[in-house]
């Protein structure tokens, strides 16, 4: 047992360590606690997706739609950045503390999506796509629609790469904050904080089905109709949407899969064991018509 045990010690010690690192050390935004995570594979990878965990913008689910994403794109050939961006917090979902203090809401989310694009496309030449996740779904449609709005010059960054991704993949996606039919209240008011949410032009200015434009990067949209935390019509709307702009786009709903399984194979089922697969192909196509062109 003891020669068991030093040889899986030796293992993980001999295990690479992703790289983590502060993505606003150095400059005047003081949230020391967003990280990005990169998970490279060997050799030079083929595109780099950011990846961003859900939690209704106020907490993160960092195993299975975080690490365990990041695990299999870089087996795949694929460099991850796992990023923990600004959320509430926990505490703010019992307390209501924001009705007072500003703690973290917008523009806080996609600032910190931003300044990773911004980080990630100084260092690659290659696609830089970016992975969502419930909330995280919403952030990175928000960088698809809303590249053109530079969120870090408030920060006094003014970067000389784009801002826009390469392609987004949002995965049972939170999408609209007007329609009260479908909206996930939990992270609109993640996002906007009290009293902020009441505020319908605000709503109305973050609910994506609302905001795609001609110019929006493909998007690779997947959920479940039997989803019991995100309203499966949220992906609906923005696939109406998509289709009406003419962007290029796979949606992809499964009839069964609910919520929150990532990329955790514990968590999924003979349809939602599909979708890895059916990415990776997507991509494929994506970057190979990218090389075409």
């Amino acid at each position: 047992m003891k020669k068991l045990l030093s040889l899986i010690f030796l293992l993980l010690m001999a295990w690479p360590s992703p790289a983590q690192e502060r993505i606003w050390e150095g400059t005047a935004c003081k949230a020391r606690g967003v990280t990005l995570t990169a998970y490279l594979p060997e050799g030079e990878p083929r595109a780099a997706v950011i990846v961003c965990p859900g939690g209704s913008y106020h907490w993160l689910d960092l195993d299975a739609e975080g690490t365990k994403v990041a695990q299999w794109l870089s087996s795949e050939g694929i460099a991850a950045y796992v990023l923990q961006y600004r959320v509430a917090g926990k505490f703010e979902f019992v307390a209501k503390y924001r009705a007072f203090l500003r703690g973290n809401r917008h523009p806080d989310m996609i600032a910190d999506l931003q300044r990773a694009i911004q980080l990630v496309r100084e260092r690659y030449s290659g696609p830089v796509g970016a992975m969502g996740f419930s909330a995280g779904g919403h952030l990175v449609m928000m960088s698809a629609e809303f590249f053109d709005t530079n969120f870090l010059s408030r920060y006094g960054i003014e970067p000389e790469v784009s801002l826009k991704p390469d392609f987004v993949a949002p995965v049972y996606p939170v999408v609209t904050f007007s329609d009260t039919r479908y909206a996930h209240w939990r992270s609109r008011l993640g996002l906007l904080g009290e009293p902020k949410v009441k505020r319908l032009s605000l709503r109305d200015s973050l609910s994506l089905e609302k905001h795609v434009r001609p110019d929006t990067p493909p998007v690779f949209l997947l959920n479940c109709t039997d989803d019991p935390v995100v309203d499966y019509h949220n992906s609906i709307l923005l696939d109406s949407a998509l289709t009406l702009k003419a962007v290029p786009h796979t949606y992809i709903r499964y009839a069964t899969g609910g919520h929150g399984f990532g990329a955790d194979t514990a968590k999924q089922n003979r349809e939602t064991a599909q979708w890895q697969e059916t990415f990776l192909q997507w991509v494929d196509a994506l970057l190979d018509n990218k090389e075409n062109d």
